[in-house]
């Protein structure tokens, strides 16, 4: 089974429904769904996404949503020791740097998806776009 931490704009593209990013995140969580790969997140990026699904929604419908996410999704939690790593860093994004180091922190993890594959060219993770982590986990 793939372990795969999933970057906030994977998680936007989600419950935002972004079309066409939408269609390969949707893809994503039925392989959750399915039992076919483990979905891991930052706890940084739950503040993120409420913050952005809150402009359109109420604080209740946009628990519900965070809810349903957490049901699919191990948190990670971010520490000290995450923060320190980040800061002294050479990602030129202080959150992408939260986002990796996040995910370098939990073992199981083979790779980060995100469509912003550029921003973590800093990373010694695979760093995967949502359409090739399909391929990967299909094969």
């Amino acid at each position: 089974m793939k372990h795969l931490f999933l970057d906030t704009n994977t998680l936007f593209d989600v419950v935002l429904d972004r079309a066409p990013f939408s269609e390969q995140g949707a893809k994503i969580f039925d392989l959750r769904f399915n039992n076919q790969l483990k979905l891991y997140a930052s706890s940084l990026s739950y503040s993120t996404v409420y913050y952005v699904l809150k402009k359109s929604n109420s604080h209740t419908e946009t628990i519900t949503i965070l809810k349903k996410l957490n049901d699919l999704i191990e948190t990670i939690d971010v520490t000290d020791a995450i923060i320190k790593k980040s800061l002294y860093s050479d990602f030129s994004d202080f959150e992408d740097a939260i986002q990796n180091f996040s995910a370098k922190s939990n073992k199981k993890i083979d790779a980060v998806v995100t469509r912003n594959q550029k921003d973590f060219k800093k990373s010694d993770l695979l760093v995967l776009s949502p359409e090739e982590a399909l391929a990967i986990v299909k094969k």
